[in-house]
């Protein structure tokens, strides 16, 4: 399921012959993680039948980004990560300001699975506490990615199986518990409160570049693999929101801790327990997966682009969350809620830009080319700007 970083694998057997089908699931596996626990809090709060459109809207915003990102790859002869290609269209700051997004990003990601993952075992089991469930993560996957592997794309193709059949499994034997009383109308209120949650749960644009890696002598399929890699999320988020918010309602969700407001941990509390176990369980996978490769995703920008010894790159990239994690210095939806607003927004507004210069500037004709998309790309530069401008002013 995971190879040495640096040595893309060559896959044999099914993997060969289906290389597109392991490029959407990196993706998909990129995008799901700890975002998906984090949605039907926020939408049970605005409303449903609002926050379903936001996931809509959003998810196919995302989707075009990761064809703009796919693009510039495929017009890139030498191999980056997202700050190099923004640099490389961009010029410093460019590659600046999206080193900053990828930091706010990952450093964010990083975080919240943490804490998720902490309180999902804690859940679970019962024992200890949440701190320290989340300090055993913490060392079994940093030996892991120090260990020098990377996901190939397996693991993830697995995962989307078994989360799809888990998201059936509760909607068929939950659907009893659905209480339309839940489905509450719009709230103004909280209309701001889902735009960070539900575009941290979209956030995946450093796994295009691994997918370009994975489809080496087969990169017309990136394409194909972006869109569906993309329209999945979408579903399994449309369905997700639909029956938890159902269950559990926002009157349960608001009698639990802020970090027992995850999805999963709600649902064990409030739907069939073997239920709520699984879920857990795939929450877990999850977010263990999307940990590894973003995770890997911060170490490669340290080595390859800033040319830093490996010991500093693991260093700068897993000291920080554990930090903030160890202090007890924010919740899973607020980390989610803030990372989403700057990281994605500001990673949108670059890849915008860096598009339209690589229009230009590319040196290798793509395997695909989209439009031009200058009223599309304009909209999604003010929409981004109007975000981060709002949370900076709900943070002061």
């Amino acid at each position: 399921m995971y190879e040495k970083r640096g040595n893309p694998k060559q896959h044999k057997g099914f993997f060969a012959k289906h290389r597109g089908l392991v490029a959407t699931a990196t993706l998909f596996g990129t995008i799901v993680g700890a975002g998906i626990l984090g949605i039907p809090y926020v939408v049970a709060k605005a409303g449903l039948l609002y926050g379903l459109i936001l996931i809509l809207l959003f998810g196919f915003t995302i989707m075009m980004l990761n064809f703009f990102s796919g693009e510039v790859v495929l017009r890139t002869k030498t191999q980056h990560q997202l700050p190099g290609y923004a640099e490389k269209y961009l010029g410093k700051n460019g590659k600046r300001f999206m080193m900053l997004s990828m930091l706010i990003s990952i450093y964010g990601a990083l975080t919240a699975y943490l804490i998720g993952q902490g309180n999902t075992f804690y859940t679970l089991f019962k024992i200890w506490s949440p701190l320290t469930f989340s300090i055993i993560f913490f060392i079994i996957t940093f030996l892991i990615i120090y260990r020098g592997v990377k996901a190939t794309g397996r693991a993830e193709l697995i995962l989307i199986s078994l989360l799809i059949l888990v998201v059936i499994a509760i909607g068929v034997f939950s659907a009893n518990k659905i209480d339309s009383s839940n489905f509450s109308s719009f709230n103004p209120t909280f209309f701001f409160l889902p735009y960070g949650v539900i575009l941290f749960a979209f956030a995946g644009m450093p796994a295009v570049p691994e997918m370009q890696e994975q489809l080496m002598g087969q990169k017309k399929k990136l394409k194909k693999a972006i869109m569906w890699g993309s329209i999945l999320p979408i579903i399994l988020y449309l369905a997700f929101a639909f029956i938890i918010v159902g269950v559990i309602g926002i009157e349960n969700f608001d009698a639990l801790q802020p970090n027992e407001q995850i999805a999963t941990i709600a649902l064990s509390y409030y739907s069939v327990p073997l239920l709520g176990l699984f879920a857990n369980l795939l929450a877990i996978l999850a977010m263990f997966t999307s940990y590894l490769t973003l995770g890997i995703a911060l170490l490669e920008v340290y080595e390859y682009d800033y040319h830093l010894p490996k010991w500093v790159s693991f260093v700068a990239t897993f000291s920080l969350p554990l930090l903030v994690v160890l202090l007890d210095l924010t919740s899973f939806i607020t980390v989610l809620g803030i990372t989403g607003a700057f990281a994605v927004g500001l990673e949108g507004i670059i890849v915008v830009l860096m598009y339209w210069k690589a229009k230009v500037l590319g040196k290798r004709k793509p395997e695909y080319q989209m439009g031009n998309h200058k009223l599309l790309g304009s909209f999604l530069i003010l929409l981004f700007a109007v975000g981060i401008i709002y949370q900076i002013i709900q943070l002061i």
